[in-house]
């Protein structure tokens, strides 16, 4: 089944309780936050506090991204704050195995994700460890980018790899995600589609914007 993870990257900030309501109230399971340093990526935003104060507001899952270096420091943090999975990037995690390791021991799910740059073969090695695969569809930093459709290619490669090993992870596609998008996305292999841009916009409310994007897969 497809899902649809908002991204509140591109909610109204001055309204970030609202923001995540409505998306519970559209439906969806789950919400990405995205933790940014201005080193790994450049730009600064979110730390654990953003996740302790949406926490007590919904009963989705708390998809926590941290884009930043050195994750192992604050996984324990976000942990704490309420995060239900943390993914890291393989680009900054020396000892990978060992990080995924340190989130599924403090009793939560564990992610990697890929930037466009980075080939799949590069965390097969960790797919065991892994309770979420995700790809960038985007340069990570900056919400409302176009999509690069190279990217297609590295969900079917590790969709393979995947399923020859027999291992039920799902994959998710990470920016550029619409209504355009979102079919190709799909077809490659990917059911969980995180979108920032095409779900909180003017266009059209949450809701809207969330059928939208199912209705065209």
């Amino acid at each position: 089944m497809v899902v649809i993870e908002p991204s509140i990257l591109s909610a109204d900030f001055t309204k970030l309780g609202d923001a995540v309501m409505e998306a519970e109230k559209a439906g969806v399971s789950a919400i990405q936050i995205d933790v940014m340093d201005g080193r790994f990526v450049p730009n600064i935003n979110f730390g654990p506090g953003v996740v302790s104060a949406i926490r007590p507001i919904t009963n989705m899952m708390l998809d926590v991204h941290l884009m930043i270096v050195e994750p192992e420091k604050y996984i324990e943090d976000f942990v704490k704050a309420g995060a239900d999975r943390i993914i890291v990037h393989q680009e900054v995690c020396t000892h990978l195995h060992r990080v995924l390791q340190i989130i599924r021991e403090m009793g939560i799910k564990s992610g990697v994700t890929l930037n466009p740059a980075t080939p799949p073969d590069m965390i097969e090695d960790v797919l065991e460890l892994s309770d979420f695969v995700q790809v960038m569809g985007v340069n990570p930093g900056f919400g409302g980018q176009k999509f690069i459709h190279s990217q297609l290619n590295k969900i079917r490669a590790l969709k393979s790899v995947l399923d020859d090993r027999g291992l039920d992870v799902p994959i998710g596609l990470d920016g550029g995600i619409d209504t355009a998008t979102a079919p190709l996305v799909v077809e490659a292999g990917a059911t969980v589609l995180v979108a920032g841009s095409s779900v909180y916009n003017s266009r059209g409310s949450v809701k809207e914007n969330v059928e939208a994007l199912l209705k065209s897969v």
